[in-house]
Order: structure tokens, then sequence, then C-alpha cells
């Protein structure tokens, strides 16, 4: 009976784990809905659920930097706040225009838009061990800045 529990516990941990993935992947592509929460509730699925799937989430080129720059304390790059911002802004405006003519869901709409930019910008910008602004995921992108 244990061992069928423990099999069963892994199981829901992966499934569970791969629909906060689903999410935090959409959540890349719309602005609104926040990546790295889920993708690190799915890491923490994954954990407990199985040692691949955590290793294949960590080390995804398109998951894996939001998980690790968060838990190592790093923040985002600076190209992922610029791009994040303007997908942001660019989803969100059109929706407004086009979307929508309620007065009061335009209203709500430019208070998410205010609201998410402001936290981005505030995030703390990824560093390279040298202390220059890490651009992008690779060391060798990099604006020739110091700390600021």
């Amino acid at each position: 009976m244990p061992a069928l529990f423990v099999l069963l516990k892994k199981y829901l941990f992966g499934i569970v784990g791969t629909i906060f993935m689903v999410i935090g992947f959409i959540g890349i592509f719309v602005p609104v809905l926040p990546t790295t929460p889920f993708l690190l509730l799915a890491a923490f699925c994954y954990l407990r659920g199985s040692c691949f799937l955590y290793a294949w989430l960590v080390n995804n080129r398109l998951t894996g930097s939001y998980i690790k720059n968060y838990m190592e304390g790093r923040g985002m790059t600076l190209k992922m706040k610029i791009w994040t911002i303007a997908l942001l802004w660019t989803t969100i405006v059109l929706t407004a225009i086009v979307g929508t003519d309620s007065l009061v869901i335009r209203i709500i709409l430019a208070a998410v838009l205010i609201g998410v930019t402001v936290h981005i910008v505030i995030l703390k910008t990824a560093r390279n061990e040298s202390g220059v602004i890490s651009i992008g995921d690779n060391p060798d992108d990099r604006v020739l800045q110091r700390d600021r």
C-alpha cells in the first residue's frame, strides 16, 4: 500500500506540475499572466514528482532562465524586461482600442498596464559576475556599464 501511495503522489505532482508549466508557458506570451510564479510552482511539483521533468524544466531554453534567475536572486535580463514591456504595451493597448468600448474596462486595462510596467521596471536587472548588466542569456551579450 505505501508503494502505491508514493507512486500516486509522484503522478499527482507530475500532473499538477504540468498544468502549472502550461500556464507558465502561456504567460511568456500573454503579458497580463505572470510567468515566473507558475514556473516556480511547476518546478516545486516536478522536484517532488519527477527529477527528469524538473531537470528538463530548469534546463529548458524557454523556461530555465526564469527559474534560475529567480532562484539565484539575479532578476530579469535587460533584454527580457524590454521584450516583456513592449509586448505588454502592444497587447493591452490593442485590446483597449480594438477589444472593448467600455470605459471601465479601459481604465482597468490602463491600471494593469501601469502596475505591471512599474513592477517589471523595479525588478532587479540581471548582471553577470563582473557587475556588467546582462542583456540576454548569453554571457557575451552585455552592456558595457558598471554598477549603477
